[in-house]
């Protein structure tokens, strides 16, 4: 047993219950939203606590919330949210870039014009041990990327801070990978040689792809398979994200995988009527009503279902 923090405190991690692990509540870019949005926040926040207590009602007890620097994260309104639903919110620590760090770091740092310890490893520490800002909520992981421009000097230096943290705190991680560039084995390499446990790493979007021996591969080095982006069939198609998790349950890594959709309940990368139209699985509902029926369906057992959903999330914490 381990204690995770949650946004309204810490739990025991047998409380996790089912669990979707890469989910998100809301993901804006806070400037922008300030000079252009026609935001109404009593609104946004009343929609959020609906579409969580319906997963709850759906029988998910808990999704771990990625949404860190570059995303839009904002914990007083995360709270409010958290304040009207019994489904636990996990947060996360850490900073979403494809290529470059903030203007923020990009001269602070080892070596660099103002030459100090890594302000990003700082930052992700007080995070986890004392709080973000001043909400007293902690975080309990941490998230970094790795997208099709691969490793670059920017995404680097927030992987290895990442992975540097994760080592002091022990603190898991997960990281936004992107399966067609094979990246997930150049998540597992940098970061275990900043010495993170391969097993408290989630590598995400590994669902994005069908590929077996890639996938088959980053389970044997150890990690959890992130096979959380159901509903975005733009990707890869639900039936064909099915068919994957099936072949590696016969194959013997139903311990290496986890399930989500990297759905929320706003986000501002879309018009919400577009998005609903083109991608109309893309919500927290599609896991307990359609994929876990397909699943079993298929003959992947309940007990397959709730090593994915419940032990494999318990075990990242544990």
């Amino acid at each position: 047993m381990a204690t995770v923090q949650t946004v309204k405190g810490p739990i025991d991690s047998s409380e996790l219950g089912r669990t979707l692990v890469h989910e998100h509540v809301f993901v804006l870019g806070e400037e922008y939203r300030l000079n252009y949005e026609d935001w109404d926040e009593d609104q946004k926040v009343a929609d959020a606590i609906r579409d969580l207590n319906d997963l709850k009602a759906a029988g998910i007890d808990t999704i771990f919330d990625p949404t860190v620097l570059g995303l839009g994260r904002y914990i007083p309104r995360i709270q409010k949210v958290a304040a009207q639903t019994d489904l636990n919110i996990v947060v996360a620590t850490g900073l979403y870039t494809y290529n470059d760090v903030p203007h923020q770091f990009e001269h602070r740092g080892p070596g660099l014009l103002f030459d100090q310890p890594e302000p990003l490893v700082e930052m992700f520490l007080k995070d986890i041990n004392e709080g973000i800002a001043d909400t007293g909520v902690k975080a309990a992981f941490l998230k970094c990327v790795i997208e099709e421009p691969g490793l670059t000097p920017g995404v680097e230096r927030v992987m290895r801070a990442v992975g540097q943290t994760s080592s002091q705190t022990g603190a898991p991680v997960t990281v936004h990978t992107n399966p067609h560039t094979r990246s997930g084995l150049v998540a597992q390499k940098v970061l275990g040689e900043e010495g993170v446990d391969p097993a408290k790493i989630v590598l995400g979007h590994s669902g994005d792809s069908d590929d077996i021996d890639y996938l088959s591969e980053l389970a044997e080095n150890g990690s959890l398979l992130g096979m959380d982006r159901f509903g975005l069939d733009v990707y890869l198609s639900t039936e064909k994200r099915v068919d994957t998790i099936v072949e590696l349950v016969r194959r013997g890594y139903v311990e290496k995988i986890t399930l989500a959709h990297d759905a929320s309940c706003f986000i501002d990368y879309f018009d919400p009527k577009a998005k609903a139209e083109v991608q109309p699985n893309w919500n927290f509902r599609h896991i307990p009503e359609d994929v876990l029926p397909m699943l079993l369906e298929k003959g992947v057992s309940e007990d397959d279902i709730d090593t994915m959903l419940v032990k494999n999330p318990r075990r990242y914490f544990e």
